[in-house]
């Protein structure tokens, strides 16, 4: 007698904090349905990612490999078409593997030539290897759905079909803007700030969309992964489904009802958004110097006035809570089809926002909590409710998934099964996490290209720039981060420690894959 393999239901946002929940402790926003996930659920407190970027976390969870091994270190560099992923091994073994929504392993709006700008690929390995199909890495980019060339999928990293809700807020293309047109609706006319219903003047960010609440981006989502639920049980095959919010990322636009669900001046600001940075890296110093002002990109971090931050929280908990309903309907849905207690469902974020933490928000070459941590709830159907302090990582949900599905991992994996603490909430599988963060600009003032590294133990959280010789260090009793003891006498030991264990971690971490021989 065979046992069926459990079906999965991932669901993941994209730059979320884990205390934008209830579940992480936010008395204020309104997360009913992913409150009922975590309360059937175990509840990672302290989750973290591989990279604080989209496309290098999202490249980890997909191949469970730090971005120094996948090589996807940074936003614009697609995953090597070649890169094995625990999708290709579900596949492997006869699941019904499907993506909906924000995808991100490929580049969606950073073209070919500019990325060949910005890196010299001459040296790669890759050269040596046989070449991909042409087109292989731009098919999430924005531009072509827009110009209506659809691509048709049947195999995009292991899943067997796939469609992409591109970029964020109410600017999504991909297969959404296919969505729309077969319900006649015309995208330009709808879309984009230029089509707003009412704004916030203190940040071209922060806009109420025109696209109605039913065609909204996280509503095409709900709908899709609804619909691919119903398929999936006709299937027959036991399921994984990605299902992929591109909100609350920014530019924060909710529709309807959501734009005013949260009053900004009811938005309380964070306990550390008065930091003065006196200890701080560079860059932070600068940001606050400019605060009100928004000196570099649209995605890169700044240092919003309170009035400004309070607008933008009000309306990313909108976004929040939409997504929120949107789950709500999913899970109903596997309810409904008796799928329920077959169906293993997580839920996760690609990584954080600083939104106020010491005065900043957004991200790059951040590694305060607000960017590392993420919401983290795997809910196993029969297993009791629990909350773990066991230190989890993004890198870590490959081999998690493969072992709930009795699938053997591959070479190269390097993270840890949480399945024993699934079992033991006391248990723990790794004693760090180890993190990394390469930018393809100086973003810190150090006179090169970003590179951080950084580890996180119990006993605090350090982290090294290259270029400067200075850094961060912060005991775990100082949950606010507030004091850096990089340079100072009393961190001495400590950081000693932990540099150590840095290296160790580095090491660990470092790719052992094989590469082809060629005759001398």
């Amino acid at each position: 007698m065979t046992t069926r393999r459990p079906n999965f239901l991932f669901l993941i946002t994209d730059q979320h904090r884990a205390d934008h929940v209830g579940f992480g402790g936010n008395a204020v926003i309104q997360t009913p349905h992913l409150d009922r996930l975590a309360a059937r659920g175990t509840v990672f407190e302290r989750a973290f990612v591989a990279n604080p970027i989209c496309m290098p976390n999202r490249a980890t969870m997909m191949t469970g490999r730090m971005p120094s091994s996948h090589r996807t270190r940074f936003n614009g560099v697609s995953l090597d078409w070649r890169a094995n992923t625990f999708v290709r091994r579900l596949r492997q073994a006869g699941y019904r593997t499907t993506h909906i929504g924000k995808s991100h392993l490929q580049t969606m709006c950073i073209s070919r030539e500019r990325i060949l700008e910005l890196v010299d690929f001459t040296l790669a390995e890759e050269a040596l290897l046989p070449a991909a199909e042409d087109g292989w890495d731009e098919l999430e980019d924005y531009r072509r759905y827009r110009d209506g060339d659809v691509p048709s999928i049947d195999d995009f990293y292991g899943f067997e079909r796939a469609s992409f809700a591109v970029l964020h807020g109410d600017q999504v293309s991909g297969h959404y803007n296919v969505w729309l047109e077969q319900r006649g609706v015309d995208w330009r006319k709808i879309q984009g700030p230029h089509n707003a219903l009412d704004r916030y003047h203190g940040w071209i960010q922060i806009y109420q969309t025109a696209v109605p609440t039913e065609l909204y981006p996280s509503t095409y989502i709900g709908d899709a992964t609804i619909a691919e639920i119903e398929a999936a049980k006709a299937d027959g095959r036991p399921f994984f489904i990605h299902a992929s919010w591109p909100d609350p990322h920014h530019p924060f636009t909710p529709p309807g009802e959501y734009w005013r669900m949260y009053d900004p001046a009811s938005m309380p600001l964070p306990s550390s958004f008065t930091d003065p940075h006196h200890d701080s890296m560079p860059h932070y110093k600068a940001m606050i110097a400019q605060r009100g002002v928004q000196t570099f990109s649209s995605v890169d971090g700044w240092a919003p006035t309170a009035a400004q931050l309070r607008h933008a929280m009000a309306a990313e908990y909108g976004n929040i809570s939409l997504i929120d309903d949107n789950v709500g309907r999913i899970l109903q849905a596997l309810e409904c089809n008796g799928l329920a207690d077959d169906t293993i469902v997580i839920f996760t974020s690609d990584h954080g926002d600083m939104f106020g933490d010491h005065g900043v928000m957004l991200k790059f070459a951040m590694h305060y909590q607000g960017c590392l941590k993420v919401p983290l709830v795997i809910a196993r159907p029969g297993q009791p409710s629990k909350r773990t302090r066991a230190l989890a990582g993004s890198i870590d949900l490959a081999q998690t998934i493969l072992e709930l599905a009795g699938i053997d991992g591959f070479h190269g994996m390097q993270g840890c099964s949480l399945v024993p603490i699934l079992d033991d909430s006391t248990a723990t599988v790794r004693d760090a996490v180890y993190i990394e963060e390469d930018e393809k600009v100086d973003l810190t003032f150090a006179g090169v290209p970003t590179r951080m590294r950084t580890l996180v133990t119990n006993e605090g959280r350090l982290t090294l720039y290259k270029g400067h010789t200075h850094g961060e260090l912060f005991a775990a009793d100082d949950t606010d981060e507030m004091r850096n003891i990089f340079s100072k006498a009393e961190g001495c030991t400590l950081r000693e420690r932990m540099t150590e264990q840095l290296v160790h971690a580095m090491m660990t971490h470092s790719d052992e894959t094989p590469r082809p021989r060629y005759n001398a």
